[in-house]
């Protein structure tokens, strides 16, 4: 998982540190793909690592969170502060040019989904065994 702040990472089964919480309500982007069969220097990383730095330096950006399993499933979710700075990511010439290769050169299929957080739930190791608090109640 990736706050916009760390590396991409690799696409094998890994998680990075998870994102720090926002208050909700903010928007998820959903995207879920499965790979064609990666190959060496085919720039995928490479050109994820672009993109998430790209989506951090966009209004409204609040985080990223992916993993990749080694069947080439993978699972991005960023997140947004409103529908409209969505759109305006969607609309970053740099980013329709990625999405094109994509389709052109990575991806077998997707799926992509946008949903609203209303409530939003953590929990860690350190708060003990109760049960979480939602952000923003804490």
């Amino acid at each position: 998982m990736r706050d916009g702040t760390g590396a991409a990472g690799d696409e094998n089964d890994r998680m990075n540190t998870p994102t720090r919480p926002f208050e909700p309500p903010y928007y998820a982007v959903i995207f879920c793909s499965q790979r064609t069969e990666a190959t060496p220097g085919d720039g995928y990383g490479e050109m994820a690592e672009r993109m998430v730095a790209l989506a951090a330096a966009q209004p409204g950006y609040l985080g990223v969170e992916s993993a990749r399993g080694a069947d080439g499933l993978g699972i991005t979710v960023s997140y947004w502060r409103s529908l409209q700075d969505i759109r305006k990511w969607r609309a970053v010439s740099e980013h329709q040019a990625a999405r094109d290769q994509g389709r052109r050169d990575w991806y077998r299929h997707y799926e992509l989904r946008i949903a609203k957080v209303e409530r939003h739930y953590s929990w860690d190791e350190a708060d003990g065994t109760g049960d979480p608090v939602p952000v923003g109640e804490r």
